[in-house]
């Protein structure tokens, strides 16, 4: 029979710790062909958690307390997972929050999930059948649904609708594979580092509709300003659609600098100037994008490997001339030729045309998944 441990991270929840508890070990019998285990990672609670899980723990058998200190939401989670790995040895792990928020039965619905194919399950509140709670405040709306959708088109993942919920089931292959990586996240942000991750390895993903309610008791942990700014910062550093188009525009300083070199300087002609420049701009994004921007899965495979994938890109960046030909056409047909207004049209067809185009297409045919 495979286990599956429900981690909690707990500070000061004795007022729904209780209720917790019963409510996931009431799920065992949903869940006939997996043995249930409930770990409380507790932060050094003050108001009586500990004393509570510690009273619970003569009812259920199978729940187990883990003492941390208070260091942060992700260390919390690590500690909780060697912690498994080493008295359960699960084969599957649930994330849920122990304030309330999280309904404990929609347990068996992740389970399936996973039993049908997924490596990696996110409960969303962003799809159809989830929702958050009606009496947010605007702030509270803005930070969740704002940070969800800078982090989606950040990352170009547009079919993840759920980036920040903790409410998850994570295969622990997956969770034993990211010991290295997520030690380096401690905060909330935790959560979008485990999800990333497990997308650049090629997990599956799955996701279930969940209602997310508010607490009922106690106070939230989440500092506003820090979790927004430790998010904007992960998906800066670790976006290769972001490196990307700060690549194109390198390029494009890169092929405008040569054009004015051949020009200027050697007096090349203008016609074959801009076409030397482009080429150079084209191998500098070559290079740039395979050692920075897509360097989780960049080209293996030796010189004849290299070339062939070059060829590729030349072939799809002239694409992207194309498109520009065209569209820039068609704009100055249909919406008039004021003075300067390619100028607008090609930032235009540039920014959600070219620049979609060229990254959905690099990672189909010149940086596959792996």
């Amino acid at each position: 029979m495979k286990r599956v441990v429900v981690i909690a991270p707990t500070f000061n929840e004795k007022g729904e710790i209780e209720n917790l508890v019963n409510k996931v070990f009431d799920q065992s019998k949903k869940i006939p062909n997996w043995e249930l285990y409930l770990l409380i990672v507790d932060s050094r609670s003050k108001d009586g958690t500990i004393e509570m899980v510690k009273k619970l723990q003569k009812k259920f058998s199978n729940l187990h307390l883990l003492e941390t200190e208070k260091e942060g939401l992700g260390k919390a989670y690590l500690n909780g997972f060697k912690y498994c790995e080493e008295k359960i040895n699960p084969y599957l792990v649930i994330q849920i929050d122990a304030d309330g928020q999280h309904d404990p039965n929609k347990i068996p619905e992740f389970v399936k999930k996973i039993e049908q194919g997924s490596d990696f399950v996110v409960g969303t509140r962003y799809s159809q059948g989830g929702s958050i709670p009606k009496n947010w405040g605007v702030h509270r709306k803005i930070l969740s649904i704002g940070a969800n959708s800078v982090i989606k088109f950040g990352f170009m993942k547009l079919k993840v609708t759920e980036w920040t919920n903790g409410y998850r089931a994570i295969k622990f292959w997956l969770v034993r594979n990211a010991y290295n990586y997520l030690k380096n996240y401690s905060g909330y942000v935790f959560q979008v580092a485990f999800l990333d991750f497990a997308i650049k390895n090629n997990a599956v993903i799955g996701e279930i509709p969940i209602h997310f309610k508010e607490r009922t008791t106690g106070i939230s942990k989440i500092n506003a300003f820090q979790y927004s700014s430790q998010t904007f910062l992960y998906v800066f550093k670790n976006s290769s659609f972001i490196k990307f188009v700060i690549v194109g525009l390198i390029g494009f300083a890169v092929d405008f600098s040569f054009a004015y070199l051949f020009i200027n300087k050697l007096h090349v002609a203008k016609t074959p100037a801009n076409m030397y420049s482009a080429e150079i701009a084209i191998f500098f994004n070559f290079m740039l994008n395979n050692f920075w921007s897509f360097k989780h899965k960049k080209i293996d495979g030796g010189f004849l490997a290299y070339l062939w994938k070059f060829i590729t890109f030349n072939f799809v960046s002239s694409g992207s001339i194309i498109i520009q030909g065209v569209g820039l056409s068609l704009a100055l047909k249909f919406f008039g030729d004021a003075p300067n207004s390619w100028i607008i049209y090609k930032i235009l067809i540039i920014a959600f045309v070219i620049i979609p185009y060229s990254y959905i297409l690099y990672n189909k045919f010149i940086w596959k998944k792996r």
